[in-house]
């Protein structure tokens, strides 16, 4: 089973949160196997850069580490994911959410993620 990750979901998990929900972290933590979305790490870089966010080690060390230790595929967009995103209704309007719904409609994956504004679109969610 393959499941997408949401940007607090991947944070959440590397950061050793408590906000993470069981489900969730049972499903970050078993062999499934997970992807996150290019726009979550470009999300989590601009957060970076304007202070909205600290990471333990730069980014680009720690993330890499993180994605390696964790086994987390990098899901980039492809022409198919940024057609459907183009043609979504406007529930949700953050465009890094907005790619994330669209990658998880194209590749038919649940979202693990606590955003209830996912569930506006024809998109499994979990947590």
């Amino acid at each position: 089973m393959r499941f997408l990750i949401d940007t607090h979901t991947f944070l959440w998990f590397i950061l050793d949160s408590n906000e993470l929900s069981d489900l969730a972290l049972s499903l970050l933590e078993s062999d499934a196997d997970l992807w996150i979305s290019s726009g979550s790490l470009w999300e989590i870089a601009i957060k970076v850069s304007v202070k909205k966010l600290t990471l333990p080690q730069p980014f680009d060390i720690f993330i890499t580490n993180q994605l390696k230790i964790n086994e987390i595929e990098i899901l980039y967009p492809k022409i198919e994911h940024l057609n459907t995103l183009s043609q979504l209704p406007l529930y949700h309007r953050d465009p890094f959410d907005r790619l994330i719904i669209a990658q998880a409609m194209v590749e038919n994956v649940a979202i693990i993620s606590k955003d209830s504004l996912f569930d506006l679109y024809e998109v499994q969610l979990l947590w």
